[in-house]
């Protein structure tokens, strides 16, 4: 049944997301609704500043006024989330709550993908996607957090690195 669950976003009044959140968890603890509503996100960043010699980190929202709910949508899930002090709705049109794309959800950082990678730095791999499709090569360096894998391949009788993403190579078997 978690399939049919998705992100959405939820509009509130700017300061109160963090009351939201808390509220719509007991709530949801309260009813015994956790087959319906999963999580409940507040996207932040944490921010440097630097004043008067100090240095200080700070979390700050990255969306002030919206909150994220991992929810399957029924009348149920919408009334206890529409019905919460400081929610004004739901962010679609026509009063009608769209949910997040798998691209929106992975450009905020929401969830996070689990890349299982099947080689490593020094290992021989084959290009199978992009322009050098059918290449050789060898692993220079591998950034699994920002999907990107450096290969040396040999283009010309020259060694040449090439960034490319981790799914655009495979591993060469022997």
């Amino acid at each position: 049944m978690a399939e049919s669950a998705k992100w959405y976003v939820i509009h509130t009044y700017s300061g109160y997301e963090n009351t939201v959140a808390a509220t719509i968890s007991k709530a949801v603890e309260n009813r015994g609704m956790q087959d319906l509503i999963f999580e409940i996100n507040i996207p932040v960043e944490e921010v440097t500043e630097i004043t008067d010699q100090k240095t200080v980190t700070k979390e700050r929202k990255i969306f002030p006024g919206y909150v994220l709910v991992k929810m399957i949508m029924t009348d149920d899930s919408w009334h206890l989330v529409r019905n919460v002090r400081g929610v004004t709705g739901f962010v679609g049109s026509a009063g009608k709550p769209i949910p997040l794309t798998e691209e929106e959800i992975l450009s905020l950082g929401v969830e996070k993908r689990e890349v299982h990678v099947g080689y490593s730095i020094g290992d021989s791999v084959k290009v199978v996607d992009g322009p050098l499709d059918g290449f050789l090569g060898t692993v220079d360096e591998l950034d699994v957090e920002r999907d990107r894998v450096r290969v040396i391949v040999s283009m010309f009788g020259r060694e040449t690195p090439v960034d490319l993403q981790l799914d655009q190579v495979e591993p060469v078997r022997n």
